[in-house]
């Protein structure tokens, strides 16, 4: 079952132990930790499946949630800055 995590989607799977030690010896190979590296096979095996147009604009989509997602938090670091900086003047 999918779960929410901020505006990403969780998920929890289960693997075979000798196909995950498939894709562990992968990660390990490639310097990756092992779910960045299932989440680029889950991409790439997505970008095959579905026409460019379509997965381009859902990768787009993600790409400007992402953006909007660390402007927010760079706007609260800098009013909490301000709010810290007010409260020690006082």
């Amino acid at each position: 079952m999918a779960g929410k995590h901020g505006r990403r989607v969780y998920l929890q799977i289960l693997l075979e132990p000798h196909r995950a030690a498939l894709l562990q010896a992968m990660a390990d190979k490639e310097a990756k930790r092992l779910t960045g590296l299932a989440r680029e096979i889950i991409y790439a095996g997505l970008e095959k499946l579905h026409p460019a147009h379509v997965y381009k604009e859902a990768e787009a989509k993600d790409a400007a949630l992402w953006k909007e997602s660390v402007r927010n938090r760079i706007e609260g670091r800098t009013k909490n800055r301000k709010k810290s900086e007010n409260a020690a003047a006082e």
